[in-house]
């Protein structure tokens, strides 16, 4: 496996003393798994961030080796993790994708889709901007894995939690009913957020 190409970093989890296991959302070949060396040291902990943007160069000699991979920062989410409500709106979207997607299978729709729901999150003044995408990108999503029907149209914030709180219970049995209840525990959170704001 030779690749080289932008990609979403949606998880990120420490190995070792100083390396990362990050799995990288790519539009054309799907998510990867892949070794980073470093990635918690100086240079590496700001770029191995769930929602950065990377450019990544990740290389296996063979199918059956975890690959090897080389980050470089496109655009960064960090600025965006002190702020309370798209801290958790970014934490929920990279955990989701990151626990429902398998690897190697290219889902172009969806990557497409998560780049502009955390541009949104990133430049909308308030959430009020970006709820709606986020309501579209859930509803894809369980569509993508066989789960959902047609696409909603939304016209704001109320509408948009209507649709959060129905898609709750289908995400939940179908598409998390394997996976730890942490990442469930990420939208519950950021649900309460959401729910201040109406």
């Amino acid at each position: 496996m030779q690749l080289r190409a932008p990609a979403i970093l949606i998880a990120a989890r420490s190995h070792g003393e100083t390396a990362v296991i990050a799995r990288l959302f790519t539009e054309k070949s799907g998510v990867a798994a892949a070794y980073v060396a470093g990635g918690r040291g100086r240079q590496l902990r700001p770029v191995v961030i769930p929602g950065n943007l990377v450019e990544a160069e990740i290389r296996a000699k063979s199918d059956s080796q975890l690959p090897f991979a080389r980050l470089e920062l496109a655009r960064s989410r960090g600025p965006w993790l002190t702020e309370p409500l798209p801290a958790a709106a970014i934490a929920w979207t990279c955990a989701l994708t990151a626990s429902v997607l398998p690897e190697r299978s290219p889902y172009p729709s969806l990557y497409r889709a998560l780049s502009a729901l955390l541009d949104a999150i990133c430049n909308a003044p308030s959430a009020r901007g970006w709820a709606p995408a986020l309501a579209s990108y859930e509803v894809l999503l369980l569509r993508e894995m066989g789960y959902g029907g047609a696409k909603p149209e939304i016209a704001g914030l109320e509408q948009a939690l209507e649709i959060l709180r129905a898609s709750e219970a289908p995400i939940a049995r179908y598409l998390l009913a394997d996976t730890r209840a942490d990442v469930l525990a990420a939208r519950s959170l950021l649900m309460q957020r959401l729910e201040r704001m109406a």
